[in-house]
């Protein structure tokens, strides 16, 4: 089943994006939760952070170190940010679509939710 975020990879939908290179796909929240609020997706589909558990070491890594070199180009590492995934239904996951979501740029509060 083709995704809000499979269009938008595709170039179908626009969006600002943030960075890519050869495993991910940065781009702006358009509803964002704090002053940088970013999404990150793997350019190598998955359908959910359940589909790590069957990925190569390699293509799970890929993705996690795309997300930490997407927040070095967002300068967010000198105080800090947080990295978030929605899982499920209860976990608010609305688009089924592996992503992270870097939020960033001001304190952040917990618990979350």
């Amino acid at each position: 089943m083709e995704t809000l975020f499979d269009k938008i990879l595709a170039g179908e939908i626009p969006a600002t994006v943030v960075h890519q290179d050869d495993d991910v796909f940065a781009f702006k929240d358009i509803n964002p939760q704090a002053p940088v609020h970013v999404l990150v997706i793997p350019k190598k589909r998955a359908r959910g952070f359940e589909s790590l558990k069957d990925a190569t070491a390699a293509d799970a890594g890929a993705f996690i170190a795309g997300v930490a070199r997407v927040a070095e180009k967002l300068g967010l590492e000198e105080n800090g940010y947080r990295v978030v995934f929605n899982i499920g239904k209860d976990g608010q996951q609305t688009v089924e679509y592996l992503h992270a979501h870097i939020l960033g740029g001001r304190k952040l509060s917990w618990p979350p939710g």
